[in-house]
């Protein structure tokens, strides 16, 4: 190392600054006074309704008086009652249970609880499971 010279940085300084004042920090009651002191002009404006929830609660839309003349009675499709009668028939035939039919089609015990009793809304790959495990027509012809 001798003979080189002195060691010399030849990095320039980094100088960090804070950034300008957005104008978020501009609508701050500080920078607004320190505005009228130095005579700049200053817009103000008042919004309607501005920082409160009035607009979404505010009377009856169009929509909601729809809704409420609405008369018509929605209800999911349920299992009919010839798939519930064929799916036990066929269960029963087999000599299984309902949790080792569920096992055989890789769904809960619950689903074949639900369909047997009427509750399911149907699902036409649950029925086919059914049905393959079953080896039955469990579907009627409409």
């Amino acid at each position: 190392m001798a003979g080189i010279g002195p060691i010399r940085q030849d990095w320039e300084p980094v100088v960090v600054r804070k950034k300008a004042p957005n104008a978020a920090a501009n609508k701050d009651e500080k920078a607004v006074n320190a505005a009228r002191r130095s005579g700049a002009e200053i817009d103000t404006t008042k919004k309607y309704n501005a920082g409160t929830n009035k607009a979404a609660s505010s009377g009856t839309s169009l929509n909601t008086k729809r809704l409420d003349e609405d008369t018509e009675n929605l209800a999911h499709e349920r299992v009919s009652s010839d798939l519930k009668k064929n799916l036990m028939q066929a269960r029963l035939d087999k000599k299984m249970t309902q949790a080792q039919l569920a096992q055989m089609i890789n769904e809960k015990p619950q689903v074949i609880q639900e369909y047997e009793s009427g509750k399911a809304i149907p699902n036409n790959q649950i029925i086919g499971k059914l049905e393959r495990a079953l080896g039955a027509k469990l579907r009627s012809k409409k």
